[in-house]
């Protein structure tokens, strides 16, 4: 479902695809973040995505103008992973919420790999 909103000139409506790029972008400037990851479920490998790419690693459901994310990534080696989520939840709440003006109601990560620099 897409994300609407009335004003009083006409509808604003967002499509998912837009959140999840916008909430990616986000996302990567993280601390501790390597970048999106997709699973091949074939070859059960861990791919790290390009930046023209990050919303394959974003999933995002709209119900009721609230947002829920879940993301996918790879996260340095070495870093607290909870210090890392608690950074990509802040972040990426406050800058989709400013920028959609909707609600983001939860956050899900998967870390799906580690790289060593």
């Amino acid at each position: 479902m897409k994300g609407r909103m009335a004003t009083n000139i006409g509808n604003i409506i967002i499509d998912n695809e837009v959140v999840s790029k916008y909430a990616g972008l986000a996302a990567v400037e993280c601390y501790g973040i390597v970048g999106m990851a997709m699973v091949t479920v074939k070859e059960d490998l861990v791919k790290i995505l390009k930046r023209e790419s990050l919303s394959k690693g974003v999933k995002v459901t709209i119900i009721d103008n609230k947002i829920d994310i879940d993301f996918h990534v790879v996260v340095v080696y070495g870093v607290k992973i909870s210090a890392v989520a608690d950074n990509l939840i802040s972040t990426v709440k406050y800058k989709v919420e400013k920028f959609t003006g909707m609600e983001v109601t939860k956050i899900n990560i998967f870390v799906e790999g580690v790289r060593v620099d």
